[in-house]
C-alpha cells in the first residue's frame, strides 16, 4: 500500500516544485523595472538639458518657439509620469508588494492598484502624451505647407496623427467601460434609495 502512495507523493512534490518555480519567476521582471528607472534618469537629464537651453537662449526665441520648447518639457514630464506608473504599478501588481502603508508620500492610486486600474491610467497618460504631440503639430502646421517644407503631404500626416489620437481616446474609453462593467453591482444601494 505504501508503494501506491509513493507516486502520488512524488506528483505532489513535483507539482509544488513547479508551482514554486513559476511563482518565483515573477522576480525575473524586477530587472526590467530597474531598467525603466534608468530610462527615467535619461529623461531627467533630457529635461534639464532642454530647460537650460530654454533659459539660456530664451531672448533669441519667438513666442512660438518658446511654446514648443515648453510643450517638449511637458511631454518629458508626462512620459516620466507614465514610467512611474509602469514601474510602481507593475512591480506592485506582478512582482511584490511595496511596503508603503502609512507613508506620507504614498501615491493615492497605489492603494487600489490592479491591472485594470493600471491599464486605464496608462491609457490616459498615453492620451496626454499624444495630445502634446498633436498640439505641437498644429502649432507647426503653417510651416509644413510652406515652400521650404520637408514634409511631402502635410495634410495626410496631420490627418493620420489626429486619427491615431482619436484611436487612443476610443481605446481608453473602451478600457474604462470594461473596467466599470467588472465592478460588482450594488443592488442594496438601489433598494435603499427607494
Amino acid at each position: 500500500m505504501n508503494r501506491q502512495l509513493e507516486p502520488a507523493a512524488r506528483d505532489r512534490h513535483l507539482a509544488n516544485f513547479v508551482g514554486s518555480t513559476i511563482f518565483l519567476s515573477r522576480w525575473l521582471q524586477a530587472p526590467l523595472y530597474l531598467g525603466l528607472i534608468l530610462a527615467q534618469g535619461v529623461y531627467v537629464v533630457l529635461f534639464w538639458k532642454r530647460l537650460v537651453h530654454l533659459i539660456q537662449d530664451f531672448n533669441t526665441f519667438s513666442e512660438e518657439d518658446i511654446m514648443l520648447l515648453v510643450l517638449g518639457l511637458v511631454d518629458v514630464v508626462m512620459i516620466a509620469n507614465l514610467l512611474i506608473m509602469v514601474i510602481i504599478g507593475g512591480y506592485e501588481t506582478f512582482v511584490s508588494r511595496i511596503k508603503m502603508q502609512g507613508h506620507p508620500d504614498q501615491p493615492e492610486w497605489l492603494s487600489h492598484v490592479n491591472p485594470n486600474v493600471l491599464k486605464v491610467k496608462l491609457a490616459m497618460s498615453i492620451i496626454g502624451i499624444s495630445s502634446i504631440h498633436l498640439l505641437k503639430t498644429f502649432i507647426e502646421a503653417p510651416s509644413y505647407f510652406g515652400p521650404n517644407s520637408h514634409i511631402e503631404d502635410p495634410a495626410t500626416m496631420i490627418m493620420w496623427q489626429t486619427l491615431i489620437h482619436m484611436a487612443f481616446i476610443a481605446s481608453a474609453i473602451g478600457l474604462a467601460y470594461i473596467d466599470r462593467l467588472q465592478l460588482p453591482s450594488a443592488p442594496a444601494k438601489a433598494d435603499a434609495a427607494h
